[in-house]
């Protein structure tokens, strides 16, 4: 998983950042080095920084330099975890349906850490489809978190077609907590690692920091 980088400095980092949006073309590669190399507390640190020396947020200025799913995935580095779990959970209840899948994961995260016996309890009360059927994945997952995160993995990039905001959301969300697991899970369950998956579905520089993120 990500690791902070020894030496930090933050000003030299947003510095670095300022130059690689402005270089001709955007300079992807520093982006990469820079964000996937260190932890969020670090890239919060980067942030702030960013803001003093050059009186804009970093977001903003990145909007404006990048495009598309590669975009996702550096301004998803840039937000907290919390900010990131409340924007998910923004985007996955927005409109009629729900994205079920989201608010299963997210709760997921947040429940583990409760025991069976408790979350046994919960699921003998009278609940709604939707809330049991959730609860109920997290039950059957709380003994295999990183197995649970391969699966929804496999499943983003499996068929036509790349599920990539579930790819994007896994990828950041875990890439300091357990994708050392989530790789090992994958290997077992699927027979090919994680890098050579994302090596067949994605390309470019979104390929690039997926595969930075996975370590």
């Amino acid at each position: 998983g990500l690791k902070g980088a020894p030496g930090f400095n933050a000003s030299a980092d947003a510095a670095a950042m300022d130059k690689a949006i402005k270089a001709k073309g955007v300079d992807e590669a520093s982006m990469i080095n820079i964000l996937t190399k260190r932890n969020n507390a670090q890239r919060q640190e980067i942030k702030a920084a960013y803001q003093k020396t050059f009186g804009k947020p970093l977001e903003d200025a990145l909007k404006k330099a990048l495009s598309g799913k590669f975009e996702d995935v550096i301004v998803a580095l840039l937000k907290t975890p919390a900010e990131f779990d409340a924007h998910e959970l923004k985007y996955a209840t927005k409109g009629m349906g729900t994205d079920e899948d989201t608010l299963i994961q997210k709760v997921f995260m947040r429940y583990t850490k409760y025991s069976q016996h408790d979350m046994n309890k919960a699921l003998d009360l009278e609940l709604s489809g939707d809330i049991e059927k959730c609860l109920t994945a997290i039950v059957k997952c709380a003994s295999n978190r990183a197995a649970f995160f391969a699966e929804k993995l496999y499943l983003s990039m499996k068929g036509s077609g790349t599920r990539d905001k579930d790819l994007i959301r896994i990828m950041v969300s875990r890439s300091e907590i357990d994708m050392n697991e989530i790789k090992a899970q994958y290997l077992r369950l699927y027979g090919k690692s994680l890098p050579q998956a994302i090596l067949d579905e994605t390309k470019g520089d979104y390929e690039t920091i997926l595969l930075a993120l996975c370590g």
